[in-house]
């Protein structure tokens, strides 16, 4: 039976994990976008932006009080001289206890004019989000990645249910989908709980002291890193709410749906990288790791960028978006640089979690958070929605110039600037023809040039991507021959 050499199976698990989990999530989130139309038509532009306002809030407070642990439980389950039911049980103790420690917090929620109302379902938005978040990650490290991937479908699946018949058919507004959200994550629960059996895996009592400790000292960190990128992802719409109003909250947040569509592309990429990072921090042959997977990272955001912007005109606008939020289309390149910054800085990320040097996550994503609040200030009141868009991008470009000086102290990984600004002109190119041109054949024309540039710059990288996934499938089927023979 024949021996792969590590840095040939470092790169086969990656793309393994990447296929799976690019099934499975992939095909759930496109799902959502396909009810995004249904959500608009239901809710109006006032109520999809008061929607997102509440979602955005809710993910916020399920990092600050579940203490980030869904990061460490990640972390720690990936070490497997550890006991999985410790890092499991410490991570759902501490989600619990979390959740009960905001329950005196609620009435506070409810004096924030834009969450007036809703503070006990988001309370329990909260802790169906917290619960579910754990489950997830742990299935995820220890149990299957497979299982991971069918889960994501489950709970999308079941939340469309949940929604076609609470907005559809009940007509409850935020409510039903609030609703929808919460019985999905629950629906979520306990098929992981059937299926990896996680409640013979829970310990509620006598947990690993230390092993609690190192979890929490690794997760701490990351609770106001985690605050920090949610000032810059999400705060946008609060101040945009605050300044415009609803209606242009809508709008904004539209508008950001699709670049969101990039970052999710990224994101399954993320999630498999994120666990070779620290399965492969110690390996000698590191850095070229880094390197090589970056450009193909980078190949993803460009291309999947692009093609966005390719077809926002012709086909994303009419087929997902009522009339009333035709407008946003005008906002969606300015919000794809900064997913294609976002998505650079999360991968320099996984450099400070393989390191366990997550202060220095903290202190970038604080600088980043500073210039958004101060640049949403100065730029919203004069350009409307634009002053938001732009200062997403500003902060995400701020923080990704830091990480690059700062993380060559921990790791040398050889970026290829050339090619990296070759690319963001050309999508700067595309951007122009769509906020500046008259929609039209003209447009459509230079768009779809620009896009087959920048498919044949970013040609080699791509073949290299799909040679690594083929490699995959064909290490199991010689490895099934080897072992019948």
């Amino acid at each position: 039976m024949s021996n792969k050499p590590d840095s040939q199976n470092r790169y086969r698990t990656l793309a393994g994990n990447i296929v799976i989990l690019g099934i499975g999530q992939f095909s759930s989130k496109l799902l959502v976008y396909v009810m995004l139309k249904f959500y608009t038509s239901m809710l109006g532009t006032s109520g999809y932006g008061d929607m997102t306002n509440l979602i955005n809030a809710g993910s916020l407070l399920i990092s600050v009080f579940s203490l980030s642990i869904a990061e460490g439980v990640l972390r720690f389950a990936l070490e497997k001289n550890n006991d999985g039911r410790m890092v499991f049980s410490i991570g759902i103790n501490i989600a619990v206890c979390g959740c009960v420690v905001f329950a005196a917090f609620v009435p506070l929620v409810g004096l924030i004019p834009m969450l007036a109302g809703y503070e006990w379902m988001l309370f329990i938005y909260v802790l169906a989000g917290a619960i579910k978040e754990v489950c997830g990650i742990f299935v995820r490290a220890r149990v299957s990645v497979k299982l991971f991937a069918v889960d994501g479908i489950i709970t999308t699946v079941s939340m469309i249910i949940f929604n076609l018949l609470l907005l559809g058919v009940f007509n409850f507004g935020i409510n039903g989908y609030l609703w929808s959200v919460i019985l999905s994550n629950l629906t979520s629960i306990v098929f992981l709980n059937i299926v990896a059996k996680l409640y013979k895996q829970y310990r509620p009592l006598k947990n690993d002291k230390s092993l609690c400790v190192s979890m929490m000292s690794y997760s701490i960190p990351l609770m106001p890193t985690t605050i920090m990128w949610w000032i810059i992802n999400m705060s946008d719409g609060f101040m945009v709410t605050y300044f415009l109003g609803s209606d242009s909250n809508g709008i904004y947040g539209f508008a950001y749906k699709f670049p969101n569509l990039a970052a999710v592309v990224v994101g399954i990429f993320a999630q498999a990288w994120h666990m070779s990072a620290i399965t492969e921090r110690n390996s000698r042959t590191v850095s070229n790791f880094y390197s090589n997977i970056f450009s193909m990272m980078q190949t993803v955001v460009f291309i999947a960028c692009a093609g966005i912007m390719l077809i926002l005109r012709p086909f994303i606008m009419p087929f997902f978006g009522t009339e009333a939020f035709a407008p946003a289309y005008f906002y969606v390149p300015v919000l794809l640089g900064a997913v294609i910054f976002q998505c650079f800085n999360n991968f320099l990320s996984s450099i400070y979690e393989a390191s366990r040097k997550t202060t220095h996550a903290l202190i970038s994503s604080a600088i980043g958070a500073a210039a958004n609040i101060g640049l949403n200030f100065l730029m919203i009141p004069v350009m409307g929605i634009l002053g938001a868009a732009l200062a997403t991008l500003a902060s995400y470009l701020i923080v990704f110039i830091y990480r690059v000086i700062d993380t060559k102290k921990l790791l040398y990984m050889t970026i290829y600037w050339v090619k990296v600004v070759v690319n963001i002109i050309l999508l700067a190119g595309m951007s122009l023809s769509i906020m500046l041109l008259e929609y039209g054949l003209w447009q459509n024309v230079i768009n779809a040039v620009i896009f087959i540039v920048i498919a044949a710059i970013n040609f080699k990288t791509c073949v290299q991507a799909v040679k690594l996934i083929l490699n995959k499938k064909k290490e199991k089927k010689d490895n099934t021959n080897e072992t019948v023979s």
